[in-house]
């Protein structure tokens, strides 16, 4: 059986999420376009959701996505991000401190980046991010656990304000009968 359905429908949907969540067995999980407590409180009081999966990005930094992802309504959390190292390592902190924490997504190698641009281009320690057995181990340096490769980040703002490089822009992602889909 799969861990969870990720996002099976968009939000607003609180009453079919509520029909689906009474047809399947399987946990739903959601979240990643909810941004505040307010917005993820429907689909909790209506007991849909088993798993929680706010963007610390997006959500209002760490401290909100901790109030979203309590454990009031006794749902898991499984942070999403599709982000850089800073969120990822922000998410990992996040779940470490959470006894409700079930899994983090990661952008390691991910089909929307670059070949240069991965999850380990702007840090200068790479190897907090290895994956052994399945798992991620605690980041145990100062502040988040990562270094920032600021020199890497100085250089590339420097070509991109030069106009060597252009803006990074969302991948539009379209169908055999070229409508637009989800990425």
């Amino acid at each position: 059986m799969p861990l969870f359905i990720e996002e099976p429908l968009l939000p607003g949907q609180q009453e079919e999420i509520k029909t689906l969540y009474g047809m399947t067995g399987i946990p739903i999980a959601l979240g990643e376009r909810l941004f505040t407590r307010q917005d993820v409180r429907p689909y909790f009081k209506a007991g849909c959701i088993d798993i929680v999966q706010p963007d610390v990005a997006h959500a209002g930094g760490i401290s909100e996505t901790r109030r979203i992802a309590n454990r009031t309504y006794d749902v898991g959390l499984a942070p999403h991000c599709p982000l850089g190292p800073i969120a990822f390592a922000a998410c990992l902190q996040l779940g470490f401190s959470m006894p409700n924490f079930v899994i983090c997504e990661m952008s390691w190698q991910m089909h929307y980046n670059a070949a240069s641009h991965d999850l380990h281009t702007y840090i200068s320690n790479p190897e907090v991010f290895a994956v052994s057995e399945g798992s991620v181990s605690l980041l145990e340096g100062a502040g988040l656990g990562i270094v920032v490769d600021e020199e890497r980040v100085r250089m590339e703002d420097g070509e991109f304000r030069e106009g060597k490089v252009g803006a990074w822009r969302n991948p539009v992602w379209r169908g055999p009968d070229g409508a637009l889909r989800e990425w």
